[in-house]
């Protein structure tokens, strides 16, 4: 197989785990509190990649001098885009979650053009103004007053920001860490920055729901596919393509999450739904268009 195709399909299988991720956070609720399920999928993450990375002699061991990197590395992912994405889950559908994120590869060439100097070019701004009639059209009804609180709008919105400095620093840290090596160092020092806040505000509140089979399941898989699986598919893809061309792939998130949703919990999908979910994509697409140069 072509290096080619193992990017591309590394970069699919790594949104198909996160829309999956989507349904399974709202199942999880169902018995546990947003840090409470951030800290379970962490622990069961690092610990999960540590081994397998010990099994197989892949660990590379990280340096001193590469420290902070990882430190800023795993404070935007995943200690700052969890605490938007599953405190903003709480509050707003699976489906509007998963288009307001989709909106990532948008900023992606300004994040670009601020850190490493690249042009924004017209397509993209084009692009950015299209998504967000998109994004406009989930998040407020027919009547103009919100489908969602402002507040879990807002969440999720951070989680994008989050999604961009991670971006941003992952090209930092150097090539000679292989893809599961940065995710086993990120998710152990996200679950440091994570404990803190779990023993004050979740621990006295974990009797607070009744413990199912589903919750746990959800947990598990969260853990094991989104937060290992899926960083390390992408990961991967990012670190061979770059940046902007590995975040286009972020547009297909709302659309499996949609059918996903549909499917599992039973959200319903209006027309305006779907219209604006097109309208994301499209403009995520057109932000991606370039015009061939003329010869002279």
């Amino acid at each position: 197989m072509s290096e080619r195709f193992k990017v591309l399909g590394s970069l699919v299988l790594s949104m198909i785990c996160w829309a999956f991720s989507f349904v399974w956070i709202k199942q999880a609720f169902v018995s546990f509190n947003p840090l409470t399920i951030v800290v379970m999928r962490l622990a069961i993450s690092a610990c999960l990649l540590y081994i397998i990375l010990k099994l197989l002699r892949q660990l590379k061991p990280m340096l001193k001098a590469d420290f902070k990197w990882f430190l800023l590395l795993a404070f935007f992912e995943p200690f700052l885009y969890f605490m938007g994405e599953s405190f903003g889950l709480e509050l707003v559908s699976s489906t509007v979650g998963a288009v307001i994120v989709s909106t990532i590869p948008l900023f992606a060439p300004i994040t670009d053009r601020i850190f490493f100097k690249s042009k924004i070019s017209w397509a993209n701004i084009l692009g950015i103004f299209v998504s967000f009639a998109g994004v406009l059209m989930l998040i407020f009804k027919d009547d103009f007053s919100l489908a969602a609180p402002l507040k879990g709008i807002l969440l999720v919105f951070l989680a994008v920001f989050a999604a961009l400095g991670y971006s941003v620093v992952l090209k930092k840290v150097p090539k000679h860490y292989n893809a599961v090596s940065i995710i086993t160092f990120q998710n152990a020092i996200g679950l440091i920055y994570f404990l803190p806040l779990f023993f004050i505000y979740d621990v006295p509140k974990l009797c607070d729901k009744p413990i199912t089979g589903k919750a746990i399941y959800a947990v598990v898989a969260l853990a094991v596919v989104a937060s290992s699986l899926a960083f390390i598919f992408f990961t991967y893809g990012m670190r061979i393509i770059g940046i902007t061309k590995a975040n286009v792939f972020v547009n297909m998130i709302p659309v499996f999450t949609a059918i996903i949703a549909w499917y599992v919990l039973g959200e319903v999908l209006t027309f305006q739904m779907l219209l604006g979910i097109a309208i994301v994509i499209s403009g995520v697409f057109v932000s991606q268009f370039k015009v061939p140069k003329r010869g002279v």
